[in-house]
């Protein structure tokens, strides 16, 4: 081997590389920053965010989990075995029982339980139950809650009672009807164990950001740590109440909390047929659904949110609630002394059915479609039947959301706990448009396959895009100098592996500004 010479800053040396030697010591060389090699089969992608979630709710239904059962006696017999497990609510009749995640569409009989069903089990005769439906906009409860709550109203405003042919409320209650039952509230050590186990399994799955869809003023306290956390303020409210809440940009613990926005009702869910509909459902002429709050009135707080600087952030899944938002957000943004789409980033969560037209309509007018892959995969076993041929054709639409829209921003979420917290089944919901088993109504290839995303559409609107619709795409969503140091370490690359290995994904670290909160590196 020839000598060289190597030229430093000082000056020039003559080096023989076949012997040469450092002649200062190694540590000189080392970084003052730790190095880390991840496995060979190991992949590095930015921190997931969730998009749609309900943080507190999570905690607490993971409690008494009755998701996935597949008949009412599955769901009795998981609420008997809550019961005979916890010995302070067995020997304490007075002591209340909730639960979330029963779905009758997923029984051979997929009416709706009742009170009387709950009664039938001896152990929890004469107890205070309150089962949430799988979405949250249901409420299953027993006989002795009917008879705390004595008489009933005849109508709900944006509710129902549901009741037998001879006019006896029958236990159920939808969407603004819950509202009347008179369930405790959580006490502060309780949602403080609901929070912990929400941020334990999150982390354990690769989320490092979570838009909380729903925040009660008293719940922000308890949003302070570990994770960031983008809120959408809430109350139970048909009145003007943006004056009552605080913005908060940067707030907490390494500045990881933001309030920003609001999250506003239009309708119910389509599983407990609230959802609202231009026509009848197929599967139920009776009815098209509920809007929540009348046009007017969401109208009036829509405009009253934005001239005070919120972003507004509006649930609607039937196309009628819809259309009337997207009513609302164009006449908004044809004053252009509101401000454009791109500086106010209008939401509509769940955008679930919407029109061929108004499909476009969105894209052009820059609303944000928040949507979640999981919901397409858990309803396509009953949509079609529900909205029938037609109209299927706007729901679950999401290429054509991305091909319609002039910035192609859609994030991605969960709206955990009505689905499960991991964002690789919402990754592989949105890209097989299959059954975590692998099927479908329409087959292997996928129910509407053409709405499939790209594995890089979908990993963008669990990452920039889910930034980029909470004001945070210049910190977050991309492993790019200058934004936080957010990733995750994978056992795999998901971009590439075969949609059957998908699934089987681990998250083998989890970083959040550097600091390795869940795994190891």
């Amino acid at each position: 081997m020839e000598p060289v010479d190597i030229k430093t800053r000082w000056r020039t040396r003559h080096l023989d590389l076949a012997n040469f030697q450092i002649p200062w010591p190694l540590s000189l060389w080392q970084s003052s920053l730790p190095v880390s090699f991840v496995g060979q089969d190991s992949i590095i992608i930015p921190g997931l965010s969730d998009a749609h979630a309900h943080v507190l709710d999570y905690g607490a239904a993971m409690a008494l989990d009755l998701s996935g059962c597949k008949s009412k006696q599955e769901v009795l017999h998981r609420v008997v075995q809550y019961v005979k497990s916890h010995p302070g609510v067995l020997d304490d009749p007075s002591r209340w029982i909730k639960g979330m995640g029963w779905d009758q569409n997923l029984w051979s009989d997929p009416q709706y339980p009742t009170a009387d069903d709950l009664d039938s089990e001896s152990l929890l005769r004469g107890r205070r139950i309150y089962l949430d439906r799988v979405d949250g906009h249901a409420a299953w409860v027993s006989n002795r809650v009917l008879q705390l709550m004595g008489s009933l109203p005849n109508e709900v405003d944006g509710g129902l009672i549901i009741r037998d042919t001879s006019g006896k409320p029958t236990g159920i209650f939808v969407d603004n009807a819950m509202a009347i039952v008179p369930i405790p509230a959580p006490t502060k050590s309780q949602l403080r164990e609901y929070f912990d186990r929400t941020v334990k399994d999150a982390l354990a799955v690769g989320l490092t950001s979570i838009h909380d869809a729903a925040t009660e003023p008293h719940m922000i306290e308890f949003y302070q740590e570990y994770l960031r956390l983008y809120l959408m303020g809430n109350t139970a409210s048909n009145a003007y109440w943006g004056r009552n809440l605080t913005r908060l940009i940067d707030y907490g613990i390494a500045e990881r909390l933001n309030l920003r926005s609001v999250k506003l009702f239009a309708d119910g869910a389509l599983g407990s047929f609230g959802a609202a509909l231009l026509e009848p459902y197929s599967d139920n002429p009776s009815t098209n659904g509920l809007m929540l709050v009348q046009q007017e009135t969401l109208s009036t707080l829509v405009k009253r949110f934005w001239e005070d600087g919120w972003q507004v952030n509006i649930h609607c899944i039937g196309d009628r609630a819809n259309h009337i938002v997207l009513d609302i957000f164009e006449d908004i943004l044809s004053r252009s002394e509101h401000g454009s789409a791109a500086k106010r980033r209008p939401r509509i969560e769940h955008a679930q059915i919407m029109t061929l037209d108004d499909l476009e309509r969105a894209g052009r007018l820059q609303v944000i479609p928040s949507v979640q892959p999981t919901h397409a995969t858990s309803d396509m076993w009953y949509a079609e039947r529900r909205l029938g041929p037609e109209r299927i054709k706007g729901a679950y639409a999401y290429q054509t959301m991305i091909q319609t829209s002039k910035t192609g921003v859609l994030p991605l979420g969960s709206d955990f706990p009505v689905e499960g917290i991991n964002p690789l089944l919402g990754f592989y919901a949105a890209v097989s448009r299959l059954s975590p088993s692998g099927d479908s109504p329409h087959g292997p290839q996928g129910w509407y396959p053409s709405e499939r995303l790209t594995r890089v559409q979908a990993l963008k609107g669990m990452t920039l895009d889910a930034a980029y619709a909470a004001f945070t795409e210049d910190k977050l969503g991309s492993l790019s100098v200058g934004k936080k140091a957010d990733f995750v370490v994978l056992d795999r690359d998901i971009m590439t592996v075969p949609l059957s290995e998908l699934l089987a994904t681990r998250v083998r670290a989890t970083v959040i500004d550097g600091e390795v909160v869940y795994g190891s590196l």
